[in-house]
């Protein structure tokens, strides 16, 4: 039964991986008339499947897909008076538009292994995130699905397929994610590194 339930469309309808030095694009939210636009001026990086209650999902989806830019690759080039921060306690400040509900991309303002980089969704371009944005890397948060409402039972089912795809599953972020916020909170903290323990 899982293998019919939708991901996302950028699964659901085959992974593209991209074309090398793509330049970034143009993002827009759903309303049908002055849309909020958000301009990239790089491709994103770690592009991938999210499975967590706060990621901005098409409807019908059950993951989001989201990657980062550095902060300074972003700019809101219109209507940027439609957004509004979501929830203003949460680490990642995501910006969504007022009428539509879309949310056009998440920063960062406190410490935080991943401040500088802004979250963004790249099916908002209009290719609907296959003109040469970055592939989907990995899935994440995938058990966060059932504490969404999924039948615990499905989500074996959503493993397999998102392994079909060539996708590594996570209950966290990739190993090289989590690792370098370890690393990041390792040096915060005045750990000395060694060689060996």
């Amino acid at each position: 039964m899982s293998s019919s339930l939708p991901l996302h469309p950028l699964l659901d309808n085959g992974i593209s991986q991209g074309k090398p030095n793509f330049p970034g694009g143009k993002l827009y939210c759903h309303c049908a008339s002055n849309k909020v636009e958000i301009t990239l001026t790089s491709d994103v990086l770690h592009n991938h499947a999210c499975g967590c209650s706060k990621c901005w999902k098409p409807k019908g989806s059950i993951f989001s897909v989201v990657g980062v830019v550095p902060t300074s690759a972003l700019s809101v080039t219109a209507n940027a008076s439609k957004l509004a921060i979501i929830d203003k306690n949460a680490p990642i400040q995501r910006y969504a538009c007022k009428e539509c509900g879309v949310h056009l991309y998440g920063r960062i303002e406190v410490e935080h292994p991943f401040k500088g980089l802004d979250f963004v969704h790249v099916e908002l371009s209009e290719g609907g995130g296959k003109e040469g944005w970055q592939g989907v890397q990995f899935a994440g948060f995938v058990s966060s699905l059932i504490g969404q409402g999924l039948d615990p039972e499905l989500v074996p089912g959503v493993r397999e397929r998102l392994k079909s795809l060539g996708l590594e599953n996570y209950d966290a972020l990739s190993p090289p994610l989590m690792d370098a916020i370890a690393t990041w909170n390792a040096k915060r903290d005045g750990v000395v590194f060694r060689s060996s323990l």
